[in-house]
């Protein structure tokens, strides 16, 4: 090396340095969603917190539910805290894209078109679409709603079932709170909902309202993740085997719906 000044000297003692720093650095792999949740403690799901026994605010304004008691054992399993994300259901999944949140935990039904864009868990629950009236209201059968106003929330899979029995109109809500209390008041002939939510609203004493025949369709209830957050997909998805396996989910639903919908 030729005779340079001692400051000069170290220049390419520093660059080699900084060399395999920056080597190093290029091959480390991406932080993945588990590593982030790890790292932070705590773990956000989505749901739309007007959706009675699944997820809603009771009379002390405090966020309860099935869901809510799946959410809280999914995290304390994963080792962290859960932080409980409501919103509006037309947008949540643009907003687990987005990155507001690392999941969707509020009974969101598992379908293709979906799954184009976000994944799911395996099914925590199954349930199905479920026609509700009024109790004085004269409809027999579900095909007597031919013609007449169906109230259902937005961005549900219940909007083909409305099409599919011909409804003259379909009215849009944004959550089923606000779809009970409209048939309740006579706004709309019938509304469209999920078969527990409908048992819950008939038994609740808040509504006078009935189920019109059987379920329209059955439905396989998952969590949804970002396409790219494959490791906490999979971490949740053993989680919720074992709930299945030592009954926690039995216990769950049973606490909140009456009925073991953990299973079909």
């Amino acid at each position: 090396m030729p005779n340079l000044p001692k400051p000069l000297r170290a220049l390419p003692l520093l660059a080699a340095c900084c060399l395999v720093v920056l080597t190093a650095g290029c091959g480390r792999e991406p932080e993945t969603a588990l590593e982030r949740v790890k790292a932070a403690g705590e773990i956000s799901f989505a749901m739309s917190g007007g959706y009675p026994p699944f997820n809603f605010y009771n009379e002390s304004n405090e966020l309860v539910g099935f869901d809510v008691d799946v959410a809280t054992e999914v995290a304390r399993r994963l080792g962290v805290k859960l932080k409980p994300v409501t919103t509006e259901w037309s947008g949540i999944i643009e907003g687990l894209r987005a990155g507001a949140y690392d999941g969707i935990l509020g009974s969101m039904a598992i379908t293709e078109e979906r799954q184009k864009v976000v994944d799911f868990s395996q099914p925590y629950y199954y349930s199905g679409a479920q026609l509700l009236v009024r109790e004085d209201a004269p409809y027999a059968v579900p095909a007597e709603l031919a013609g007449r106003a169906v109230g259902l929330v937005t961005g549900t899979t219940f909007e083909g079932d409305a099409k599919a029995l011909g409804a003259g109109e379909v009215r849009l809500y944004k959550d089923d709170t606000q779809t009970l209390l409209e048939l309740d008041n006579g706004v709309v002939d019938a509304v469209i909902t999920d078969r527990v939510v409908g048992i819950g609203a008939m038994n609740s004493g808040k509504f006078a309202v009935r189920l019109l025949g059987g379920p329209l369709r059955s439905e396989d209830i998952g969590v949804a993740f970002r396409k790219d957050d494959g490791a906490l997909r999979d971490a949740v998805n053993a989680i919720l085997a074992a709930m299945r396996e030592d009954g926690t989910l039995t216990a769950c639903s049973m606490r909140w719906l009456g009925v073991d919908v953990s299973v079909r």
